[in-house]
């Protein structure tokens, strides 16, 4: 499925699609990049592992997250897992080409899967992040839901390796994105 249109206003459809392949594919794990919990409402009340991955504190202001509390305490209340680290494609990384210029091997990475759209190299980073985090189990193809900028456009079906091998990562399926022209 494709989009014409980038953005939030994919994600009830992003949502409804990912449940329709997940049930097809007994696909028991989904990985849901929502750093507010608003993304994370589409898939509430679903029989799958939700795994929910924030940005790490600090990530928009110093010190703090930007999911509240009580969004957190709703969404762990309702059975998602919740992931909250240092993106895997940036992080310390990030910091050194901000203070140093030039481009670093992991930003390439990035780089070279935002080729495909933005929520595409979510999508690899928060299933790589989730599975680090011990919140999926290894060997197993999930479904991670990323998008660009706010809201979901874009899911992949992935069997993620960990950090330390991420290049042997198995992107299996595109199941939505938007169309890049």
């Amino acid at each position: 499925m494709y989009f014409e249109e980038k953005g939030k206003a994919n994600t009830a459809a992003t949502a409804r699609e990912v449940i329709r392949v997940a049930k097809q594919r007994k696909i028991n794990y989904i990985v849901v990049a929502s750093n507010t919990g608003e993304t994370a409402e589409f898939f509430k009340g679903t029989d799958f592992n939700i795994v929910i991955v924030t940005s790490a504190y600090g990530f928009a202001k110093k010190g703090e997250s930007q999911m509240s509390d009580e969004k957190r305490k709703e969404l762990e209340g309702s059975g998602m897992k919740i992931v909250t680290c240092s993106h895997v494609l940036s992080g310390a990384e990030r910091s050194l080409s901000r203070k140093f210029g030039g481009v670093y091997p992991v930003e390439i990475i990035a780089n070279t899967l935002r080729m495909f759209g933005q929520g595409v190299k979510v999508g690899v980073e928060i299933s790589t992040m989730a599975l680090d985090s011990g919140a999926i189990p290894y060997g197993e193809e999930i479904i991670a839901v990323g998008g660009t900028t706010r809201g979901a456009d874009t899911a992949i079906i992935i069997k993620p390796e960990h950090a330390n091998d991420i290049l042997s990562t198995k992107i299996c399926e595109i199941i939505c994105k938007p169309h890049l022209g």
